[in-house]
């Protein structure tokens, strides 16, 4: 296995440079943005407008370094950051003083990402509900004392029973009032497992009422299928467009016996290949937080139970602090995903990247040199839209403005493109300036030079597919009359 890891390596390095130089123009570049305990946000605990602003910091980097996906996580263990009728707000979300306006967390981080282009997917921890301090904290307001019907305790943390039917009703309540209320662009499910070592999970009484002859495990993994078979279906009837994921183990199934060690389907009975066939996921952003012969073959593992959609690793950066892996594993994994052609990259996590751990920022500014578009989810419409018209292009006060027109695609986005000549193609990424924008007006700073350009405009629907360009509009750079 040593031997295929170094020559997994050796090719590698051998395309390092094609496929940093050559970027595709579609690509998922994700992030994980974890508010529990305010790890990546918020780090001020007294001030809303702080917090406000430390978001805005965030969101500006990762729009500077061409990332395109947020996953903001929108409730945490039995407490969430919006404003909810079922579950009370996070207590890292400072109290409103006098004079403030109520703050929505989740609101303001959808309207900041899609303000830079960014797509802001809901992240919601599904079956934890925290320890016994967290629990007690919480008071009346936990579930555990509203409904104790539906939780379940195990080695001291408190936990939704997937195994009670009415979990399922509680749990899409809580989907169902955030797609509902908010314009996310996905719902990303993390922990839609039982917890590890489950062997002892006091589940016995529900598996006598309900297993009806099954095995153990066979029962346990119908009951996830079974939430997430309802939750799919309920998304979908409220606004098809959002994009339904989840964040499974790493590892989905043993390939090489017991030397595999955990694994979503037989440890924690996260049947994620089969929520993909059964066409009850879009996309899958595997924890795929381990190293050579742990991850390369399972990412491929991946690719082959993914029905076709969207499967994008999840890579680890924090394990360059944790286990002091060195840079190289994370770009080695990087560059595996884009030569195997797979939809993109996640990171766990936001901090992590943006204090560039080891210099791991810096790889991914060369990594990540031109935006990308987000792939199409064609399974659920494969319709191109109608492509922008009348696009005009001038300074106005010094900067440079292109305004288009379109009376068609609803709850679009746009993509800008230039070329020196009417040659063009909007699968070469230097091609693009700008993707994810959300108003039919862009503007950016160019220097008053002798450069001249056709610019493009391309419209997306809430599915991702792309319609042609448009008539180009072509710009002199030089205030100069020509």
């Amino acid at each position: 296995m040593n031997k295929i890891y170094w020559l997994v390596c050796l090719i590698l390095f051998c395309v390092q440079q094609v496929s940093a130089s050559n970027p595709p123009a579609t690509e998922v570049r994700a992030v994980w943005l974890t508010t529990n305990y305010g790890l990546d946000w918020p780090k001020n605990r007294t001030d809303i407008d702080v917090q406000k602003r430390e978001l805005i910091t965030i969101l500006d980097d990762l729009k500077k370094y061409n990332f395109n996906t947020v996953f903001f996580q929108a409730r945490t263990r039995g407490e969430v950051l919006y404003q909810s009728v079922i579950e009370p707000m996070s207590s890292v979300i400072a109290t409103i003083k006098s004079g403030q306006t109520r703050f929505d967390p989740l609101a303001f981080a959808i309207e900041e990402c899609h303000k830079r282009g960014l797509a802001c997917h809901a992240w919601i921890v599904t079956y934890p509900l925290g320890g016994n301090r967290h629990v007690q904290g919480l008071g009346q307001r936990s579930i555990t004392k509203k409904n104790p019907s539906i939780a379940i305790k195990y080695k001291n943390e408190w936990f939704l029973n997937p195994g009670n039917p009415q979990t399922d009703d509680y749990l899409l309540s809580i989907v169902n009032e955030i797609v509902k209320n908010y314009d996310v662009d996905g719902v990303h499910f993390d922990y839609i497992r039982y917890p590890d070592d489950s062997s002892r999970f006091p589940d016995r009484t529900d598996f006598n009422r309900y297993g009806k002859g099954k095995t153990l495990a066979n029962w346990r993994r119908e009951n996830i299928n079974r939430f997430v078979t309802k939750m799919y279906d309920s998304v979908k009837q409220i606004k098809p467009w959002v994009q339904v994921s989840s964040a499974p183990l790493g590892r989905y199934r043993p390939l090489n016996g017991k030397h595999d060690g955990w694994n979503a389907l037989e440890t924690v009975s996260q049947d994620a290949g089969y929520w993909m066939k059964s066409g009850k996921h879009d996309a899958l952003y595997p924890m795929m937080y381990y190293r050579n012969h742990l991850f390369f073959p399972f990412a491929d593992d991946w690719v082959v139970n993914s029905n076709k959609r969207i499967v994008v690793p999840g890579l680890g950066p924090y394990q360059m602090l944790e286990l002091d892996w060195p840079k190289e594993d994370i770009e080695s994994q990087m560059q595996y995903t884009r030569e195997k052609q797979m939809a993109g990259q996640a990171y766990f996590r936001t901090e992590n990247v943006l204090s560039n751990v080891k210099g791991i920022l810096f790889s991914i500014n060369d990594f990540y040199k031109h935006p990308a578009k987000l792939p199409a989810m064609t399974w659920l419409s494969d319709t191109l839209p109608d492509a922008p018209h009348d696009l005009r292009a001038e300074k106005v006060k010094g900067i440079f403005q292109l305004k288009w027109t379109n009376n068609e695609c609803k709850r679009a986005t746009y993509t800008i493109y230039r070329s020196e000549n009417e040659d063009f193609d909007i699968q070469k990424a230097e091609n693009i300036i700008a993707t994810g924008v959300r108003e039919e007006l862009f503007e950016m700073y160019v220097e008053d030079n002798d450069e001249a350009y056709y610019y493009y405009v391309t419209a997306s629907d809430a599915y991702n597919n792309e319609s042609v360009i448009c008539y180009p509009a072509f710009f002199y750079h030089s205030e100069t009359e020509k």
